[in-house]
């Protein structure tokens, strides 16, 4: 999995039958070399020469393939058979009927010697659906025996949240708004540095009010789900005339005040909510959302959930679902009209 954030490429094992059973394995977080991650953010948006984003899918591949063979070398006790391929999104306009996600699902396989699966939002696009998000079937298996209901949110580069009722498929899944990358982006055009590690910066500022209420003003607030978003969605909202810290402040706000718009739209109120992404390493980011989503908010270590393997593990799931003929997505995970089997397999050479 390499997600919205542009951190790295996440690799985690699981035994599945893409339904009830879960088991997870171990894991491995790669972080994208610094020159790399310059040239995959020069692509997003999907501009550029063709060249270029071909050069940049390339390079992604093999970075995959280099991430996958690291993990065997540290668990050789962990054999696998199949891989979820999920690729890096540089564009996602559903509404236009266009999702991108690249890396190369047919190089993968010749290097690592295994079949693989990618490709799995275009068919829920096609279909008419937002092809976001994909992981709620699985937060579901995972929450089979809790109380419900639950909200898990995830906070990479985006949020989105999955909320589960007491009867399967009680589900619905949305983005909410900005998660991580809008306080990223804003620390590294002022500082150079990646993120604002721990919410010091945030913790140290003070929210300008005035940004945060033009803010809520976006449509995106009032459409009902399901429904997505691009990471670069709301560039147009980053604060103007504020010092680094305040940036900070009221950016990490923003993130809090889109999760609690988002529970305006649940079917009812969430009894706790499990946080998984970068987000929940945020100290800012976690007592914001604790001061406003009216139930508790704990890390997703809490139910025994990894939740920096979480996304990787979504796609070892749903990666068996697709080979199996089963749904990646439901009309209240992403809006198609119907259940959706997504996925491509491509073979390893044998």
């Amino acid at each position: 999995m390499s997600g919205t954030s542009l951190d790295g490429i996440d690799v985690a094992a699981l035994a599945t039958d893409g339904e009830r059973r879960v088991v997870a394995g171990p894991s491995l977080t790669v972080p994208y070399p610094a020159p790399f991650r310059e040239r995959l953010r020069g692509v997003l948006g999907g501009i550029g020469a063709s060249a270029e984003i071909a050069a940049v899918e390339v390079e992604l591949t093999r970075l995959h393939a280099d991430a996958i063979i690291a993990f065997r070398r540290k668990h050789p006790e962990t054999a696998f058979d199949l891989v979820g391929f999920h690729g890096h999104t540089i564009l996602h306009r559903p509404d236009r009927r266009q999702t991108w996600q690249i890396g190369d699902g047919a190089l993968l396989a010749r290097l690592i010697g295994v079949d693989v699966v990618a490709d799995f939002r275009s068919a829920d696009v096609a279909a008419g659906g937002e092809g976001a998000p994909l992981a709620p079937l699985y937060h579901a298996a995972l929450a089979a025996g809790m109380t419900k209901p639950i909200a898990v949110l995830n906070l990479g580069g985006v949020g989105n949240v999955t909320w589960i009722g007491d009867t399967a498929p009680d589900i619905l899944a949305f983005d909410t708004g900005p998660g991580n990358a809008l306080i990223d982006d804003w620390v590294r055009r002022q500082t150079g540095r990646a993120a604002d590690i721990d919410g010091a910066l945030a913790l140290a500022g003070h929210a300008s009010a005035a940004h945060v209420a033009r803010f809520l003003t976006h449509p995106y607030f009032a459409r009902k789900p399901p429904k997505s978003l691009d990471r670069d969605d709301f560039q147009g909202t980053i604060p103007d005339g504020l010092g680094l810290a305040d940036g900070a402040a009221t950016l990490t706000e923003m993130t809090a005040e889109a999760v609690a718009a988002a529970t305006r739209h649940f079917p009812g109120p969430a009894r706790e909510w499990l946080v998984c992404g970068g987000g929940r390493r945020n100290p800012a980011i976690m007592a914001a959302l604790a001061r406003r989503v009216g139930a508790p908010v704990r890390p997703v270590e809490a139910a025994g959930w990894d939740g920096d393997a979480l996304e990787a593990q979504a796609f070892a799931y749903l990666a068996v679902r697709a080979i199996r003929g089963l749904p990646l997505s439901l009309p209240s995970t992403t809006g198609a009209p119907d259940p959706v089997c997504g996925g491509r397999l491509f073979r390893a050479p044998h």
